[in-house]
This record gives C-alpha cells, sequence and structure tokens, in this order.
C-alpha cells in the first residue's frame, strides 16, 4: 500500500511514534511518504520504501503569520497525485487533519478518494484542541476522518469527553522496536557519567512546563542528600533554563548533567537506575516505554495515560501530580536495595515488550484494510 504521514518532524513523541511507524511499515513491503516541513530526526535514512517531500512555506510579508496549513493542504495535493498515495495517516488534529480534510477536497474535485487516518497523541487534545479558539476546528477534524485512533484509553475517553465526538476512536497504543534496544554495549560509558558509587537518575522530555521540570530537580534533591547521586537531564525546551537556575540555588550543579537533545536515548537509559516522569499529564508516556525497555525503573505521577504503561510496585512506582515527597521516598526505597531495584528494571523491561511495535503494528495495517475498502462510502 502506498501510504502518506504527516506528522511534526521533532523529538517529541508523536513525530518519533509516526516516524518509526512509517520505518517498520516500509520494512513490511509498504511504500511510505513522509510529507512534513522538515525530515523527521529518527528519519535517518531515505531508501526505496520511503520517501520524504518537504513542504515549503513561502514567506511573504502580507502574513503576520505564514500559512502552513495552506502550504501542507497543497503539497499534499501535489504527492498523492504524483505517487499515487492511497492512504493518508495523519498525526494530530491540528493542524494536520485539517489540512488533510481540505486535501481530501481538493482531490475529490479530479475525482481522487482518499482515506484519512487521524492519531490524537494528546496535545492536540487536551492542550491546544481544547482551548476555544481551535475547539470547533478540532472536532471538525475528528469527525471528517474516515477512521480515529488514540495512544492511549485515557486520551480516547477525554476525547469523548471534551469534543462532540460522532466518530469511533479506536486505541492503538504507543510502542518501541525491541530490536533496537539491545542492550548488548559492551560498555555503556558509564563512567563518563558518574562514578562507581554513585546512583543515575535520569530525565527526557522537551523541557515544557506540563513535564514539572522543578519536580524532577526536587526529587532528584531528596535523593541525593541520603546518597551519591547523578542527574541526567535530556532534551531542550523552555523550562531548562529555569532548571539550571535551580540546580544553581540549590547548589547541586555538579550533581547535573543538561545534554540537550539526543539520538543516543538507549545508550544514556543503559546505566541509568531510575527515570523519573512526575508529568502533569501525559497521552501515554512514551519516555518512559523507552526508560523500561532499557531496563530502568519508573517513578512517575499517575496522570493520564501513564498507568497503562508504568505499573505501579511492579515496574516502579505511581503518585499524585505534584507529590514529590512520595516520588522521591519511592526512587530511595528502590536504589537502597539493589536486589528490589533489579527486579523491578526486569519487570519494566518484561512489560514494555508487550508494546513492541511487532505487536501493534498489525493493528495500524488492519485499519489500514478498512479505511482503504470503505473509501467510496465515506462522505467527504
Amino acid at each position: 500500500m502506498k501510504i502518506a504521514i504527516v506528522c511534526y518532524p521533532t523529538f517529541g513523541g508523536s513525530g518519533v511514534v509516526a516516524t518509526e511507524l512509517g520505518i517498520a511499515l516500509a520494512e513490511r513491503g509498504h511504500e511510505i511518504h513522509f510529507v512534513t516541513y522538515r525530515q523527521p530526526v529518527r528519519l535517518e535514512f531515505l531508501n526505496s520504501n520511503i520517501h520524504f517531500h518537504e513542504v515549503h512555506v513561502p514567506e511573504y510579508p502580507l502574513f503576520r503569520y505564514q500559512p502552513y496549513e495552506l502550504a501542507l493542504s497543497s503539497k499534499l495535493v501535489d504527492t498523492i497525485k504524483l505517487y499515487d498515495i492511497e492512504l493518508l495517516h495523519v498525526h494530530y488534529a491540528i493542524p494536520h487533519a485539517y489540512a488533510g480534510y481540505m486535501a481530501k477536497k481538493m482531490l475529490k474535485e479530479d475525482s481522487i478518494y482518499i482515506p484519512m487516518i487521524t492519531t490524537l497523541h494528546g496535545t492536540d487534545i487536551t492542550l491546544v484542541g481544547n482551548h476555544p479558539f481551535y475547539k470547533s476546528a478540532v472536532t471538525f477534524s475528528i469527525n471528517k476522518s474516515d477512521v480515529v485512533t488514540s495512544v492511549s484509553e485515557d486520551l480516547k475517553q477525554k476525547t469523548l469527553e471534551m469534543f462532540d465526538v460522532k466518530k469511533p476512536v479506536e486505541v492503538i497504543p504507543n510502542f518501541i522496536d525491541i530490536k533496537k534496544y539491545s542492550n548488548d554495549y559492551t560498555d555503556c560509558q558509564r563512567s563518563l557519567m558518574a562514578k562507581d558509587e554513585e546512583k543515575i537518575i535520569t530525565h527526557i522530555s522537551n523541557f515544557r512546563e506540563v513535564k514539572r521540570i522543578p519536580d524532577v530537580i526536587k526529587i532528584f534533591y531528596k535523593i541525593q542528600e541520603q546518597m551519591p547521586a547523578k542527574l541526567i537531564m535530556v532534551g531542550e525546551g523552555p523550562e531548562k533554563e529555569h532548571a539550571e537556575l535551580m540546580c544553581e540555588e540549590l547548589d547541586i550543579v555538579d550533581k547535573v548533567v543538561f545534554l540537550g537533545n539526543s539520538n543516543e536515548i538507549d545508550r544514556i537509559l543503559c546505566f541509568s537506575d531510575i527515570f523519573l516522569l512526575p508529568s502533569e499529564t501525559e497521552s501515554f508516556g512514551l519516555a518512559a516505554l523507552e526508560a523500561m525497555i532499557n531496563k530502568v525503573a519508573v517513578i512517575s505521577s499517575n496522570t493520564g495515560g501513564i498507568p497503562e504503561v508504568n505499573q505501579d510496585g511492579i515496574t516502579g512506582f505511581l503518585s499524585d501530580v505534584g507529590n514529590v515527597e512520595e516520588m522521591a521516598k519511592n526512587a530511595l526505597y528502590l536504589l537502597k536495595d539493589e536486589t528490589l531495584l533489579n527486579t523491578f528494571k526486569e519487570n519494566a523491561r518484561t512489560v514494555a515488550s508487550k508494546f513492541d511495535i511487532l505487536n501493534i503494528l498489525p493493528l495500524y495495517e488492519t485499519v489500514y484494510e478498512k479505511a482503504y475498502n470503505s473509501r467510496y462510502k465515506n462522505s467527504y
């Protein structure tokens, strides 16, 4: 099948999932066309089954904000026509499903009917989509999709509660590719990050307010008060500078390492003991899943879809949002008992394995077939 995938080409979860999905589909013989404004960060190479089409947005002084949705719609129409694309899969309702619908309308004028699958990832629903300025457009985009999927049961329920959705929403969870996380390094280079006696705590995110970065620092501060430890902070975002200032104020600068964005997440997690994810909300918790497949226990909040990934008392511990005291206590409980910590690490790997892409990919292929077979029945 020839499939066009629209996503954000960034380090965010939705972009990572969309890219990995496209790569896996290509390996199974599908022809994949990524359509976005930059080559996705996880798309390291192109081959005969993987193509990238850049969306250019001309700069016009007339516009205060350049019309990306318009440029994307036009690019989709051109790409679909040129490569005989059979299916459109967009990740994020706004702006991608909105632009996809406009492309569908334009294509219909040439008697080209292409089904559109929309995958909801979280921010498009809970943050952007729920804003009064965008709510009507998000509702419209969802209802005009031929198939709608959600990355967690929690996000599905939030979508149904917040929007007047007429379409059924199917839950297809996020995933990881186990074969890329073999953990067979002979040297994780742990010594570059910490001393032998130091435990390594890790946090990976886009450093937005919703990730509660100050809580990460506070939890670590309480940990290092009781045992030697290092905190590895991976990512970039608006909260990073504040986090660095907090470390200075708490006099723990020498114990915290800010690495910025990285394509070597598995190597970083290879030597980690605890992963912190105290987020305000998470539609799924992909970062936690990547930590778990690398045998890292997770200390997290109990919000959104995280409990569907991190199993309390098995792979880590869940706490209420903002309960820094309990999160630090749970982390220390594991870190002070090496045998217990290793048990949790093994459990994390086992649970994460259930989310292997080989288990999830057939769910998407089933959805694709259903959408493709019903393409002429759906109204535009």
